[in-house]
């Protein structure tokens, strides 16, 4: 059977709950900067559980990807995650891109998100590399740890087989299309975007998920609670999940069950990616 069943597109909610870790991995110093850290805080204590009311509402599941800093800091939002029936998958702990760190620094971190994790009752299936940077080692790591799926990859909007050095995963692509990073992110001096007011991102998802369907793709859009947990950039979700439902033919899933379906399907690609080799 085909990862699509008889949907014309599957489409993913996941949420990114960053909290601070995003902002002090690009410098510890911002520590120091009061309303920088009172923005971050209000994705996990703000953002999140009105997400939650909205999926509530109209009964779809999402993934929450979940940096390890923010499962020690706000262990009570992951519990709220949870016991709203919602996945939670990795997220790192730090947030520090691994392409800024040796492999044993990446392990650590790895390591310490799990450790993060299982304490507020989470083993993961899958993972989001921070800022979408994995190392070319990194999905290496996420196999030989039986992670089941990656969501970090921008070479197809359809998943695929991914070999790694030490097993299989499947990739779950992803798009700067799909991020409200790049329609909603004004944050001094890390981000100074010219955002887009709530109505043209609900349109730019909504035309985007039309046309994911036409081609019968995988629609994985990526938020952040402390970007689209504020009131107008919640109603472009919005607008996206009543036209999703609206159309009949998408049906909205979860990373882990969208990889589980694509691991079913026999047909699906099987790809083995490698560095460039770059001469002097």
């Amino acid at each position: 059977m085909s990862w699509l069943g008889e949907s014309a597109a599957l489409a993913v909610l996941s949420f990114d709950v960053d909290a601070e870790s995003v902002v002090l991995a690009e410098d510890p110093g911002h520590a120091a900067n009061m309303t920088m850290m009172s923005h971050q805080t209000f994705g996990p204590t703000v953002g999140v559980p009105r997400i939650l009311e909205l999926l509530r509402e109209y009964g779809v599941p999402a993934t929450f990807f979940v940096p390890g800093w923010t499962a020690d800091r706000y262990p009570a939002t992951v519990e709220l995650i949870l016991s709203a029936g919602h996945e939670v998958a990795h997220h790192s702990y730090s947030h520090r891109s691994p392409i800024a760190l040796t492999e044993d620094e990446e392990r650590r971190d790895f390591e310490r998100a799990l450790q993060a994790l299982d304490r507020v009752g989470v083993k993961p299936e899958g993972f989001r590399t921070p800022s979408w940077e994995p190392a070319w080692r990194t999905l290496a790591l996420l196999a030989e740890y039986g992670l089941s799926y990656d969501s970090s990859l921008m070479d197809d909007d359809r998943p695929y087989l991914l070999e790694a050095e030490k097993g299989e995963l499947i990739e779950l692509p992803v798009s700067w299309w799909l991020d409200d990073w790049q329609q909603s992110a004004y944050l001094p001096p890390l981000a100074r975007n010219q955002t887009r007011p709530p109505s043209a991102v609900a349109t730019l998802w909504r035309e985007e998920l039309d046309a994911y369907a036409r081609y019968g793709s995988l629609f994985v859009l990526t938020c952040h609670p402390f970007l689209s947990g504020r009131p107008g950039r919640l109603e472009a979700v919005r607008a996206l999940v009543e036209h999703a439902l609206g159309r009949g033919d998408v049906e909205l899933v979860t990373c882990s069950e969208a990889a589980r379906r694509a691991r079913e399907d026999e047909d699906l690609p099987r790809r083995r990616l490698a560095p460039i080799e770059l001469d002097a």
